[in-house]
């Protein structure tokens, strides 16, 4: 049986996902993409655990990766979303 925190994160990972593929359909519009990155990361934490999510993002073959990808939600919220 999935844990009450599993079901929410799977939801909020959805609702990112498509809030982020609204925001991009509707010529980047940066409140949508913004709100998507906070749902997907969220969502993401919830589902596999803060420490997990910690360490899945700061391995260290994985951290240029990371960095981009942390630099891309930070252009996005400071409206950006055609860079970000």
């Amino acid at each position: 049986m999935i844990q009450d925190f599993k079901k929410i994160g799977i939801g909020l990972t959805a609702c990112g996902l498509g809030f982020t593929f609204l925001g991009i359909i509707l010529l980047f519009d940066a409140a949508l993409i913004a709100m998507g990155n906070i749902l997907f990361l969220s969502g993401v934490t919830l589902v596999i655990g803060p420490q997990r999510s910690v360490t899945f993002f700061f391995q260290k073959k994985k951290l240029k990766g990371s960095i981009v990808f942390f630099v891309g939600i930070a252009l996005v919220l400071i409206k950006w979303p055609v860079i970000g």
